[in-house]
């Protein structure tokens, strides 16, 4: 049995973001020792670290409920897990093409050569966003 302070160290987990996924359901809250501290087993070390690389990789708290409840039966086929990592993959994709809009009117934005504030692009496109060339 594990201590917080040792769950969190082998899993890289900050203490109160554990608490955080206890307390919204993620992690099954632990057993409490007689001195009411909480006990974690290695399950709770893997489910903790199965959750941190699902975080890492963008997955939203839900979705990793989700793969959390799917993995739970190794049985089932897995079709849903794919389901849910395409959906995430597309929702990535679009962050992408709307990052590289963002970096195109940055960089067209960044480029100008006014020698004063009263003529400079950037100054002028941030208070009216007619002047942006890409929809962002």
């Amino acid at each position: 049995m594990f201590s917080i302070g040792e769950l969190s160290r082998q899993t890289g987990v900050k203490i109160p973001t554990i608490r955080y996924y206890e307390q919204t359901g993620l992690l099954v809250a632990p057993e409490r020792s007689e001195g009411n501290q909480r006990r974690y087993s290695a399950d709770g070390i893997k489910c903790l670290s199965f959750i941190r690389h699902s975080r890492e990789l963008g997955f939203s708290i839900e979705d990793i409920r989700e793969l959390l409840e799917l993995s739970q039966h190794p049985e089932e086929p897995c079709e849903d897990a794919h389901v849910i990592a395409t959906r995430h993959l597309d929702d990535v994709r679009d962050r992408i093409q709307k990052l590289g809009r963002l970096e195109r009117e940055l960089k067209r934005i960044t480029s100008c050569e006014a020698g004063s504030v009263a003529d400079c692009a950037v100054i002028e496109t941030l208070a009216d966003h007619e002047h942006c060339v890409t929809e962002h």
